[in-house]
């Protein structure tokens, strides 16, 4: 589990302490807030707002009233919640765009110590370079490259998911929404997992050798 923890140090520089812009900050925070909420609302309507579920209850509740309601009625009803709960998930999916977007153009306006390709590069040639903080370089480089991955993910989860967004106006491309569909759903399976990975490794580098690690990046992190 040692090479998933975050490195608080700059591996360039041992003796100074990582540190994160505003702007970064920001993003990160934002982006937790944007995936928990899409992430719950699939949770919702593979759950609660589920089709046969809900017309089920719907169908039960109206004949209690006195109302007979038929399947197709009651399906009709639940598919409609449904939607109104997808609807609030494909919002959520233009706000994850729009920070994927601000992300990108971020990292031209990062300081050059702070810039995520920059950072990358320096702990692979750290890596590479000398035995002295040699494990230390290659727990930064792995968390680099989880990151990068995540990235990666985050990409086609927007291309995937502004694809089944405006399927109508895509409809040449029809044939392959199944085929997008399951790439969607399975990246998002991926993000669960990064998110489980990245809140262990904080964890245990929180109980290690990085103590601070999560309240820097909240106050931007401190010099030693």
């Amino acid at each position: 589990m040692t090479v998933i923890e975050p490195v608080k140090m700059d591996v360039i520089h041992p003796q100074k302490n990582k540190k994160y812009s505003p702007s970064l900050r920001l993003w990160h925070w934002v982006n937790l807030v944007v995936i928990s909420g899409s992430l719950i609302t699939v949770l919702i309507n593979s759950t609660i707002t589920d089709d046969h579920t809900t017309s089920s209850l719907i169908k039960t509740e109206l004949q209690k009233s006195g109302v007979n309601a038929s399947e197709d009625q009651a399906r009709s009803a639940a598919h409609a919640l449904s939607d109104s709960v997808w609807d609030i998930h494909v919002y959520f999916g233009y706000c994850l765009a729009g920070l994927l977007v601000f992300r990108l153009i971020l990292e031209f306006f990062q300081l050059a110590d702070q810039k995520f390709i920059r950072q990358m590069k320096s702990a692979y040639a750290k890596f590479n370079a000398i035995k002295k903080n040699r494990e230390i370089a290659g727990r930064e480089l792995t968390v680099k490259l989880i990151y990068a991955a995540f990235y990666l993910l985050l990409v086609i989860l927007v291309i995937t998911g502004l694809f089944l967004a405006f399927e109508d106006a895509l409809a040449a491309y029809k044939s392959i929404r199944h085929s997008v569909k399951e790439v969607h759903s399975f990246c998002m399976y991926l993000v669960l997992a990064f998110i489980a990975v990245h809140l262990a490794g904080v964890f245990l580098a929180e109980r290690k050798d990085s103590k601070g690690i999560v309240s820097d990046m909240i106050n931007g992190g401190n010099e030693n």
